[in-house]
């Protein structure tokens, strides 16, 4: 799997993180979830897992072609926080040469969702569409 970055969004030295791949795919890397609450009401397959990331990130889609804004909260957003931060499920990703290409801290992870179901989250932005 190649990566390629899209953007971050960073908060005194924290780093949600968007990659793109070229399996149709994105790596999101983010926070570990650990609070029991939120972990009780997902169901994960045991090849799975999910991440806490700011909605910040999001916007760097666009730098795949992905444009619009997150209007609905369906999988792989399997929960919007208070703050507005999102958790995000899918498969964990394992693969130690992807791995190696990034810089995970001991308190994130990262997981691989396709392009389809991100895509299907967001609404088409109208920037100035023709009225005539």
């Amino acid at each position: 799997m190649r990566l390629r970055f899209l953007g971050k969004e960073s908060s005194q030295g924290d780093s949600p993180t968007l990659y793109a791949t070229d399996r149709e795919t994105y790596i999101i890397q983010g926070y570990i979830v650990r609070d029991p609450e939120i972990l009780a009401k997902l169901e994960m397959p045991e090849d799975e897992t999910c991440v806490e990331i700011y909605a910040r990130p999001l916007p760097h889609l666009a730098k795949d072609g992905l444009h619009g804004t997150v209007t609905s909260w369906a999988p792989p957003i399997v929960h919007v926080l208070d703050g507005g931060n999102y958790v995000i499920q899918g498969k964990r990703v394992t693969d130690r040469d992807v791995l190696s290409e990034m810089a995970v801290p001991t308190n994130e992870d990262c997981v691989e969702v396709s392009k389809a179901a991100l895509k299907a989250l967001l609404e088409e932005d109208n920037h100035g569409a023709d009225d005539a």
